[in-house]
């Protein structure tokens, strides 16, 4: 079983737990204890027990390794070639208010939300500082704990990753909140720290195994070209990948604060206009991200929807470790998901799309 922040969501009956850790008697003893509950067995705690067997539901994923129908054709391509450009526009972008880039596309960018098409989320996944910039919000003049990193520099190698680039932080953190420096008892996500910025990335496809126990997927790749053929991959227009590829950008920084707890972050961006969350949102075409990529070596796969939300936003760490454990429970191993990913360096003007818009509700 697992012990899990409250929520109103049980996990996937059909889920593969393996890369879970498993729970002991010591943390339930840890959580009997904390609250409160000798001699007190009425007293209701802030937790959930929720089942983990070792034996569950399975099946055949036909996702698995729909990427490779992509490759090596969709490979990194150089940027410019003879100081001409040679790539489709890059992402991300600055997403701020009124900016655009100086690429003159042609291509439209799906300009409503993502659950008003054909398109589900395939996969859930975060950056180490945001990708993307917003003025005001997050970007040069961001804060963040001084026992992590300023932007750009690089993480050893006891963050899972040899070379993970920091992104743009939030002006959230504040030196002086114990909330934004107490480290949170991390159970599922792995090398997350409080006080630090992540953006978070929500890859959709109308390809996806939509509606099933394999919708979501890593690499996400598989997940979006879940339903594909090499055929019909060949017949797509650039305005077809376009209105069938897309993802969702929120950016949080984490606090150890139960007042912001989220229990479904698996499911995609939060949209709630109570707290403006999911409500000033950017829409442009780009590509994927990630530090395998930069302003030199760009990525093939383009053009596809952008909707980023333009504000930063506090989230509790436990949101972020509950979404850890719904990930873990996905049928498909995403436990490659479960720690931050580099942060690409911000696109260049020249190759950034001149279509961004405000989201449509």
């Amino acid at each position: 079983m697992l012990i899990l922040p409250f929520a109103s969501v049980l996990p996937k009956a059909m889920a593969a737990a393996s890369v879970l850790p498993d729970t002991t008697c010591a943390h339930m003893k840890t959580v009997y204890k904390e609250g409160a509950c000798c001699g007190s067995p009425s007293t209701k705690v802030p937790f959930q027990i929720v089942p983990n067997p070792t034996t569950r539901l399975s099946g055949t994923n036909p996702c698995n390794n729909k990427k490779a129908l992509t490759q090596p054709g969709m490979n990194n391509k150089n940027c410019f070639l003879n100081g001409v450009r040679n790539a489709l526009e890059q992402a991300g972008g600055d997403v701020t208010q009124g900016y655009n880039g100086s690429i003159n596309t042609s291509i439209t960018p799906i300009t409503v939300p993502y659950f008003k098409t054909t398109l589900c989320p395939v996969n859930v996944h975060w950056h180490l500082g945001a990708e993307h910039r917003s003025a005001g919000q997050f970007d040069e003049t961001g804060t963040s704990p001084s026992n992590n990193l300023s932007p750009a520099t690089k993480l050893p190698n006891t963050r899972r990753l040899s070379s993970v680039r920091y992104g743009y932080a939030c002006k959230k953190y504040s030196t002086s909140n114990l909330k934004f420096n107490t480290e949170y008892p991390w159970r599922y996500c792995k090398d997350m720290h409080v006080g630090e910025t992540y953006e978070v990335h929500w890859p959709h496809s109308s390809l996806g195994a939509c509606g099933t126990p394999n919708q979501y997927q890593t690499p996400f790749y598989d997940g979006v070209f879940c339903g594909a053929t090499a055929s019909a991959l060949g017949n797509l227009s650039l305005q077809g990948i376009a209105s069938n590829v897309g993802v969702q950008g929120q950016v949080f920084t984490i606090i150890n604060d139960e007042n912001y707890y989220y229990p479904d972050l698996v499911r995609g961006m939060i949209v709630d206009s109570d707290n403006g969350m999911g409500i000033d949102v950017a829409v442009y075409t780009g590509s994927t991200t990630g530090t395998s990529r930069n302003n030199q070596e760009c990525s093939a796969y383009a053009p596809i929807t952008w909707q980023v939300d333009r504000k930063c936003h506090i989230i509790s760490a436990s949101s972020f470790d509950k979404m850890c454990a719904d990930m873990a429970q996905m049928r498909d191993d995403m436990s490659n998901d479960l720690h931050a990913h580099g942060a690409r360096e911000l696109v260049w003007s020249n190759l950034t799309a001149n279509n961004q818009q405000n989201l449509q509700r």
